[in-house]
């Protein structure tokens, strides 16, 4: 994709901070705003007892009836708050991967992350038989053990990106393996639930799941907002990066490690959901047209992506509820299938 004219930058003062952007970024992520915010309306809306967003505002500011209060406040805002923020989490998790293997393929699920911290999730599940607090944990010390494991193994010989990749689907495959083992020698009542957790559903969930993900997406997708233009750097190679003054390694460290515990987050909450990690960088960053990770952008395309997909996992089947991580397989699949299409085509030309 071809840059952005550097000529068009502006410097957009927030308070105290300037932060340079491109118009057309500027906008695309608006709008993206604007549809992540829609698709919450709508995910709150509709349902076998429909609500007219009239009602739900008026429940919002603390006007609405009853009945209406439970269903929007205690059923319904919760799981579409929570879509919301794992969506942001995959999306921009997904982003500085992307940026740092410079690979379309580089995203967590794919490299084992998502799957190590599936794993320190499910041991709490299955053998500690850890609390809420304890799974999330051990989701995020299951995410940071398997990148520590990953970028040792690829960290001598070649391009890291590379590496990365390569090492990381290993690595995944091992873990998937272990994960299985695990379940089949647990009792079926707990490895049936885990089963569902490890599809990646957010049935049933609440406010108490729902806070630790959106801290961890509020307190660190600005800061990975802030790395977008080291990441960008970065991205055309160390040297360069070292040439301009950006610290190379110190950076990528950061990026990295800051990621894993965006995706330790979303999987505590939800399980691994695959995919949206994968196609929501890539959707951002061609609207946006902007080179380098686009985090922003693309933490909203992957929240509008993720309630969009737990809507339909609701309702096309309804009332029978299915695992949202099933709807975006199924998006995702399709995503991965037209991206190798396109990348067979572009190499034929």
């Amino acid at each position: 994709m071809s840059r952005l004219p550097s000529s068009a930058v502006r410097s957009v003062r927030l308070g105290p901070l300037s932060v340079r952007m491109h118009p057309r970024v500027g906008w695309t992520t608006l709008a993206l705003a604007v549809a992540a915010l829609a698709s919450l309306a709508w995910a709150v809306s509709v349902g076998d007892y429909p609500v007219p967003l009239g009602q739900v505002l008026a429940t919002l500011v603390g006007q609405g009836q009853p009945g209406t209060d439970f269903v929007v406040l205690g059923l319904r805002l919760p799981r579409a708050v929570c879509a919301l923020a794992v969506g942001a989490a995959l999306g921009a998790a997904g982003s500085v991967f992307q940026s740092i293997t410079r690979n379309p393929l580089g995203s967590p699920d794919i490299i084992g992350f998502t799957q190590g911290a599936a794993v320190g999730a499910v041991l709490q599940i299955l053998v500690f038989r850890g609390s809420s607090t304890a799974i999330a944990l051990g989701a995020v010390a299951g995410g940071l053990v398997t990148t520590a494991v990953v970028l040792l193994l690829a960290g001598r010989g070649g391009p890291l990106g590379y590496r990365l990749i390569l090492v990381g689907i290993g690595v995944n495959f091992l873990l998937v393996s272990f994960t299985w083992w695990l379940m089949i020698t647990a009792r079926l009542e707990d490895a049936a639930s885990a089963q569902v957790w490890l599809i990646g559903s957010l049935n049933g969930r609440g406010w108490s799941q729902v806070w630790p993900v959106v801290i961890a997406v509020v307190v660190l997708v600005p800061v990975l907002t802030a790395l977008s233009r080291p990441l960008a750097v970065l991205e055309m190679g160390d040297d360069v990066a070292r040439g301009v003054g950006v610290a190379a390694t110190r950076t990528r460290v950061w990026a990295i490690a800051l990621a894993v515990v965006l995706t330790g987050a979303a999987v505590a909450t939800a399980g691994p959901i695959a995919f949206v990690a994968l196609a929501a960088p890539q959707l951002a960053r061609r609207l946006t047209g902007a080179t380098g990770p686009a985090v922003l952008p693309a933490a909203l395309m992957g929240g509008f992506l993720l309630v969009v997909s737990d809507i339909a996992a609701q309702r096309v089947f309804a009332p029978t509820q299915l695992p949202v991580g099933i709807a975006t397989g199924v998006v995702g699949g399709c995503y991965l299938a037209g991206l190798l299409v396109v990348q067979w085509r572009r190499n034929r030309g």
